[in-house]
């Protein structure tokens, strides 16, 4: 099964992936999540992409591409994949076609969870991480003051640099303004699939269940 799963920052993307590499065993190839590390690490990578994440901005199609090229050429990806935060824009969907075409794939759905712009800023605005373990919690503005530990190993949490209040509104339009072309260029390949992302979240999950289990072979 080869995926993307397509949504604005704070759709739920990272919660529904994991239960899709749960169910069909795939890696994640978390462009996001990948960023992130360079820049914790100090990589000329990272130090290239800090400012550009920092302002809220996409990082350049080229350097996205290369990253993701590089990743599908892994074994472990031949058996199926899920794509999260690739691709962005219509000329990386472009490159993705062709670079899966070049080994013979092609993807097999496009999850899209739709969100209102509303909603999409509350939830980053109080989105905070587990330091350690990197697990995602969403608080209440009453709650930040006095901020738990994480549940699972008691890491201390923290707000990511581009989840700041200033930067989220911009990431969200920035999104909204590059990925619309790709609804309508996935919709015309007939991959993609509409889901509310506004719904709970086991509800989200039934609804991408129902519509994969039309792609999995019978016998799955």
């Amino acid at each position: 099964m080869n995926l993307v799963l397509l949504g604005a920052p704070g759709a739920g993307k990272g919660t529904q992936r994991a239960f899709l590499v749960q169910r069909y065993g795939i890696p994640v190839i978390a462009t996001g999540d990948t960023l992130r590390d360079e820049r914790k690490a100090d990589t000329p990578l990272g130090r290239q992409v800090a400012p550009i994440m920092d302002r809220g901005d996409l990082v350049p199609d080229d350097l996205l591409v290369q990253i993701v090229n590089k990743r599908l050429q892994q074994p472990d990806t031949q058996r199926g994949f899920i794509l999260d935060g690739f691709p962005r824009t219509l000329a990386q969907a472009q490159a993705l076609d062709r670079i899966l075409a070049e080994t013979g794939r092609a993807l097999d759905a496009v999850i899209y969870l739709r969100v209102s712009r509303q909603v999409l800023i509350d939830r980053l605005a109080h989105r905070y991480v587990c330091r350690t373990c990197g697990s995602v919690y969403t608080f209440k503005p009453e709650e930040v003051r006095n901020l738990p530990r994480c549940p699972k190993d008691g890491g201390e949490l923290y707000q990511r640099p581009d989840d700041r209040p200033e930067v989220v509104a911009r990431r969200i339009d920035v999104f909204l303004q590059q990925t619309a072309p790709l609804i309508d260029y996935y919709s015309n390949q007939r991959k993609l699939e509409n889901i509310d992302g506004q719904l709970p979240v086991e509800q989200v999950r039934e609804a991408i269940l129902r519509k994969l289990k039309t792609l999995e072979p019978a016998n799955t």
